[in-house]
């Protein structure tokens, strides 16, 4: 398809002896008597190139192609005029004008800067199709790994939930409440998004737990405790490689630090805990409570706020067991994952 060319000068017959020997040369040209016509002109269609002479009555070249750069800043101007001084020449390039040529001019002189300017813009617009097609490249890369990555999630909570059939639909569980106690907090949306993760998963952990410990039916030992304590810091230290996962880490190790400091695995205390892991205490405790497990039945769910807001401020951080509570005032029986 060949360019179109918007030529400019207040002189009909130049105007026109321009635009017929451009046509021939097999561009679309569009003669404008003056700067106003040619502002008119870019404001109906684009243009290519702009070819304007300096010297008009009303606005000269020079204003003109100064209004061009504020409606196209990569539109070239090539300008025309007999004025030759060193001065005019360097206002005018200061100006933006990708060419300067001085009357009286040949046609081949002025088809030579033409030619010049369109390669200059075919390769800038060459350039940024090809950078555009590379950002589509890694925008749909992205996604690619971004689909590999929570589908890579997914598998290791499966595989926890295949060692430990009593936490099947747990982690989607805690994920759930965790996201709506954030939401009432107000937290920002990729904080949510990082939370939702550390919540999926905060037990990755117990892969590394003896299933005599996991599935003990009764009450453990001192040493079976402290065995299953470590899962936070197991949990942590397997996702430890994965850079993306890097936010997650803190809320993992930390979800069963207390508010009072009696928790493990570091016996942090109050805003000292990371936020996440105050939120997943919560969050996880009441699914804990609310599901049957080998060794007690559930307790209901009346029971199980009962005894958060008994352990408020000291096992929980108030707020966020006030923020729990209100997600209930708002919907008394939101729907929950559970399938059990």
């Amino acid at each position: 398809m060949s360019e179109r060319i918007l030529v400019v000068d207040d002189e009909v017959a130049i105007a026109e002896v321009l635009s017929m020997k451009l046509e021939q040369e097999g561009y679309r040209p569009v003669a404008a008597t003056s700067a106003a016509e040619a502002l008119a002109q870019l404001q109906q269609q684009t243009f290519d190139l702009v070819l304007s002479d300096v010297n008009m009555p009303g606005m000269d070249g020079i204003t003109l192609l100064r209004e061009i750069k504020q409606i196209d800043p990569h539109l070239l101007v090539i300008l025309l005029t007999a004025i030759s001084t060193s001065d005019y020449v360097i206002r005018a390039l200061k100006a933006g004008a990708y060419d300067y040529i001085t009357k009286p001019f040949r046609f081949q002189e002025v088809l030579v800067s033409i030619e010049r300017a369109l390669t200059h813009t075919r390769v800038v617009r060459e350039n940024e199709r090809y950078h555009k097609h590379l950002e589509e490249l890694v925008d749909d890369r992205t996604e690619q790994i971004k689909v590999l990555f929570i589908n890579t999630i997914n598998s290791l909570v499966l595989a926890l939930e295949a060692k430990d059939n009593y936490t099947e639909g747990h982690s989607r569980r805690v994920t759930y409440f965790a996201v709506l106690i954030a939401q009432q907090l107000g937290l920002a949306e990729e904080e949510i998004r990082q939370l939702e993760l550390a919540a999926m998963l905060h037990d990755i952990g117990k892969i590394g737990i003896s299933e005599h410990v996991l599935l003990k039916p009764g009450p453990l030992s001192r040493e079976e405790y402290q065995h299953i304590a470590q899962h936070p810091v197991i949990g942590a230290r397997i996702l430890a490689p994965i850079d993306m996962l890097y936010p997650t880490l803190g809320p993992i190790r930390h979800h069963h630090e207390r508010f009072d400091g009696r928790g493990h695995p570091d016996g942090l205390t109050g805003e000292n805990i990371p936020l996440g892991a105050r939120i997943l205490m919560v969050a996880d405790t009441y699914d804990a409570m609310t599901t049957t497990r080998p060794y007690r039945s559930a307790r209901t769910h009346e029971e199980a706020i009962e005894e958060l807001q008994h352990c408020s401020g000291t096992q929980f951080d108030p707020r966020i067991v006030e923020a729990f509570l209100k997600v209930w005032q708002v919907e008394p029986v939101p729907a929950s994952p559970r399938r059990n």
